[in-house]
């Protein structure tokens, strides 16, 4: 009888814990899925017909007084109340923009590029703490860490300028997009002088990302391209995001251009600087950020405990309001929090904005580069989200470039 009652224990134990293991609040990662389908098509929903009507009457003026160009989205508690394209994505040739247009996504790349760290650091490929120099012995800095590299605290002199002085005063060919590693070599090689002492403040900066991109290249075997669609992309069902580098394809394969200086007559041209990847080189739209967006509410990429330490402030308050996680710009005040990005690179200007206490979501992704995204401030007020623009506090509107 008691080796009867032994059996019926433990088998009950044996299905309980059957059981837990399997409960809907859980994907088969141990990634906590808050016990819902993830349904993108259900994600994507949208009538046009019943979009907000306050918020198209705040993009219209937008694009006509304040020349916005490009497309917008914007989410509250998990649905879509508006979509809208404006303008042209090409002006030399009139093509129009629409909803399934790529953008360049300029510095919003490292919101995604910060996940992928953080997968790799989930699986135990990496610590946050490790040395460039484990990756790259030749690297001439001593000192950067990982983790300085995702809150720009490494000191490093910005590669952008560093390598376009090498290319014109050489006489390289500018067509032609450098790799991620023929970034690495070059700083190896030339040892520019960096800017300041590992962790001794921050510096936003392009270098700390593509060091990163060029970190996961090196753990992964992958390009980043490829670990980027096989490990983002797809599991997040971004089924129209890219990554699209000079140094792989002579054109970029979308048709959406960038143009600067606020003038259709300077589109700009891809060029050798559009070669490395993960500070930029993801193309993506409106609706793949905002599925991003939920796939990561729903833990479908990486953890809600490293998604908080993400969303945590690794700097001193700018403002008493601003900071830098792990790939993310953050906004706090008492009893709110936006996890957000700007993007701004060869005529793309962009901002993608997460409201964690309102559940609101607003993606502008924009190709020409102007002050339009400095007058956002009703719209942010429309949607119940707080107003995220450092200039909101002090009266100078002015905003961090990318």
């Amino acid at each position: 009888m008691r080796q009867v009652c032994t059996t019926v224990i433990s088998l009950l134990f044996s299905l309980l814990a059957f059981t837990s293991c399997s409960s809907p609040g859980h994907n088969k990662k141990g990634e906590a899925d808050n016990g819902k389908p993830f349904n993108t098509a259900e994600i994507l929903k949208y009538d046009p017909s019943k979009g907000d009507k306050k918020i198209e009457e705040f993009m219209q003026h937008l694009h006509k007084v304040s020349g916005f160009n490009g497309n917008v989205l914007v989410a509250k508690k998990g649905k879509i109340i508006y979509e809208g394209s404006f303008g042209w994505a090409n002006h030399l040739t009139r093509d129009s923009l629409t909803l399934a247009s790529q953008f360049e996504l300029a510095s919003v790349t490292k919101t995604m590029t910060g996940t992928a760290i953080m997968q790799l650091w989930e699986k135990g490929k990496i610590k946050l703490d490790q040395d460039v120099k484990d990756f790259f012995p030749d690297f001439p800095y001593d000192g950067v860490t990982i983790r300085l590299l995702l809150t720009h605290r490494s000191g490093m002199m910005n590669y952008v300028y560093f390598v376009d002085n090498i290319y014109r005063s050489q006489h390289l060919n500018q067509k032609k997009g450098l790799t991620n590693k023929e970034a690495m070599d070059l700083i190896a090689k030339y040892k520019p002088a960096r800017f300041n002492k590992p962790n001794a403040s921050f510096l936003y900066n392009n270098s700390n990302f593509m060091v990163l991109g060029a970190i996961i290249e090196k753990v992964t075997g992958m390009s980043y391209a490829d670990y980027m669609k096989e490990n983002v992309f797809k599991p997040a069902g971004m089924t129209h995001t890219a990554v699209y580098s000079k140094a792989v394809y002579d054109k970029i394969p979308v048709d959406v251009v960038g143009h600067d200086r606020n003038s259709w007559k300077y589109s700009v041209a891809q060029n050798f600087l559009d070669g490395p990847v993960g500070d930029k080189g993801i193309y993506s739209t409106v609706a793949d950020l905002y599925v991003f967006d939920q796939a990561l509410k729903a833990g479908k990429l990486i953890k809600p405990a490293t998604q908080d330490s993400a969303y945590t402030a690794r700097n001193p308050m700018i403002r008493g309001h601003f900071s830098y996680g792990y790939g993310w710009r953050i906004f706090e005040s008492p009893g709110q929090k936006v996890i957000y990005h700007t993007g701004w690179w060869h005529g793309f200007r962009h901002i993608f904005l997460r409201d964690m206490k309102n559940d609101v979501t607003i993606v502008l992704l924009g190709n020409m580069v102007n002050g339009s995204l400095l007058h956002l401030d009703d719209l942010f007020k429309m949607t119940g989200m707080p107003v995220v623009r450092k200039g909101a506090y002090t009266g100078n509107g002015d905003t961090a470039e990318d």
